[in-house]
């Protein structure tokens, strides 16, 4: 299993809008892609220097070659309705993680 991980830090003055558009919208669109079983929103508690509030949210997939797939299918159109709609107002940078063992 792997997780496909994406940490935005999101300009305060638009947060709340931003998390309901990843609850009701883009999680939801990344879910129906088929490529993922899951998905997570966790709050870093962190305070960061250049403000902002940041966020992991965390897709759960069931090996790398679908991954594979999701960025080469799906990837350029999810990630261009955030541009759109939160322009100038998040960074993001995505990691991927690989599942060694759950208890």
């Amino acid at each position: 299993m792997y997780i496909y991980n994406v940490t935005t830090n999101i300009d305060e003055s638009v947060e709340n809008e931003w998390l309901q558009w990843m609850k009701e919208i883009h999680i939801p669109d990344m879910l129906a892609t088929k490529k993922f079983t899951n998905a997570k929103i966790c709050r870093v508690l962190v305070e960061e220097e250049m403000g902002g509030v940041t966020y992991s949210v965390q897709f759960t997939t069931v090996n790398k070659e679908t991954l594979e797939r999701y960025y080469t299918e799906d990837a350029e159109r999810l990630r261009t309705d955030a541009l759109q709609r939160f322009t100038n107002k998040f960074v993001a940078f995505r990691t991927e993680l690989e599942i060694i063992s759950e208890h």
